[in-house]
């Protein structure tokens, strides 16, 4: 066996790790917090590997940042109900399953948070399109050239790494450091 592949994959993970810019984390690190706050909520989406990245993120979220009974954020992983996508999916397009859901759930303050490799899926740009419609600030997390996304999103955090598995492992990294600060950083 070549262990050259794993060393290999590691090296590039820290690597992008090191290169990052944590500006865009910080920034919303501190919206996640005033939401907590506020009791607006946050919205997370993505397809596929990021859709499960989202709902990881909703679970640390609503309890892993602090264990005690009602203190959680309220989160909304779009992509957890499998009755409402595949209905939307199929009475109105796949494209329109997330910004549907946010028409009806979300509100003015709101945040969405975006998690896409290519950042062209076309549920993920029209969910952007709609937050701004609605005035929820959008964050994406983003991998290869950031896509439609990139330029969308009022925050991008995008990593230029052309690997599906490591732009969704830094998703993965970027919701557990969140979720970590704000357990530290509990506003209530």
């Amino acid at each position: 066996m070549d262990l050259n592949f794993f060393r290999d994959y590691n090296q590039l993970l820290a690597k992008t790790l090191e290169e990052t810019n944590y500006e865009t984390v910080a920034v919303l690190a501190k919206r996640l917090q005033s939401n907590w706050k506020s009791g607006n909520q946050v919205f997370l989406c993505g397809n596929g590997g990021s859709a499960a990245n989202a709902i990881h993120l909703a679970n640390d979220l609503i309890y892993g940042v602090d264990k005690k009974k009602g203190i959680g954020l309220r989160v909304n992983a779009l992509p957890s109900n499998q009755a409402v996508n595949t209905c939307l999916a199929n009475d109105e397009g796949y494209d329109s399953i997330f910004s549907l859901q946010l028409k009806v759930l979300g509100n003015q303050g709101d945040t969405l948070i975006v998690f896409s490799g290519s950042g062209n899926s076309p549920n993920i740009v029209k969910a952007i399109e709609t937050a701004k419609e609605m005035g929820i600030e959008s964050y994406a997390v983003l991998g290869f050239s950031g896509g439609k996304a990139k330029e969308l999103a009022d925050h991008a955090l995008h990593y230029a790494i052309n690997n599906m598995q490591i732009a969704e492992d830094l998703q993965q990294i970027v919701g557990h450091m969140l979720m970590r600060w704000l357990s530290l950083n509990n506003p209530n």
